[in-house]
């Protein structure tokens, strides 16, 4: 479950994480082909490309309704959050949920999320998203006001297209906030950084000492 605010650009260094919604029937990435890439578990976690069989087409980035899988520019594979299937899988909470020092990231079942207390404070669970006539189901929650049934995306959009603010607690909207912009709009230059590859970080090698020079006599 994720829980979702403002983030008021201007005032704050604070992100937003963009999490895989693991939809009940995620969309097969390429025409003609039977999910190549991607594979779902019967606990329901949509897993990473199968990089054995990954042609890197990008389908199934264009097809999530979300954006969440990326190409890996450098490994030539499509890569998302597999829901740390190496821990869950063993019963452990994702890395994302356990280190939330906030717990802006509930790991759990829905009758968890209930029993804890949390719909007390006029919130609710919400897995259902439009966009446009597609209808999205997903096994991962957003937090919304209780009111809220189902989240229309493409409304939403409209909604910011004309500077108007979403229907979300008016206690964390800024009204007074302007439209954000991209940085390339606002005429801001941009620096260009190349991908590298991830390496490990490797210990400092100690500094070797300078071997003294003895000093030559004057003859």
């Amino acid at each position: 479950m994720i829980y979702i605010d403002y983030i008021e650009r201007q005032n704050t260094v604070a992100s937003s994480p963009t999490l895989c919604m693991h939809s009940e029937n995620p969309l097969a990435p390429a025409p003609g082909l039977s999910r190549p890439g991607y594979s779902g578990q019967s606990d329901g976690v949509v897993q990473s490309a199968d990089e054995t069989r990954c042609i890197y087409c990008e389908n199934c980035g264009y097809a999530c309704p979300f954006g969440i899988p990326k190409f890996h520019r450098d490994g030539h594979y499509m890569q998302k959050c597999n829901l740390c299937y190496d821990r869950t899988s063993q019963g452990k909470g994702p890395m994302c949920a356990t280190v939330c020092p906030t717990q802006a990231i509930f790991y759990g079942t829905y009758e968890e999320w209930m029993a804890a207390g949390r719909a007390q404070q006029g919130a609710k669970p919400v897995n259902t998203f439009y966009f446009g006539r597609q209808r999205v189901q997903t096994r991962n929650y957003v937090i919304m006001p209780e009111q809220e049934d189902e989240l229309d995306l493409m409304a939403l959009v409209e909604k910011a297209e004309l500077g108007l603010h979403a229907n979300l607690p008016a206690a964390t909207a800024n009204q007074d906030a302007d439209t954000w912009v991209d940085a390339e709009t606002a005429g801001i230059p941009q620096r260009e950084i190349k991908p590298s590859p991830w390496t490990p970080l490797q210990p400092l090698s100690p500094t070797p000492t300078p071997t003294p020079v003895p000093a030559q006599s004057e003859s």
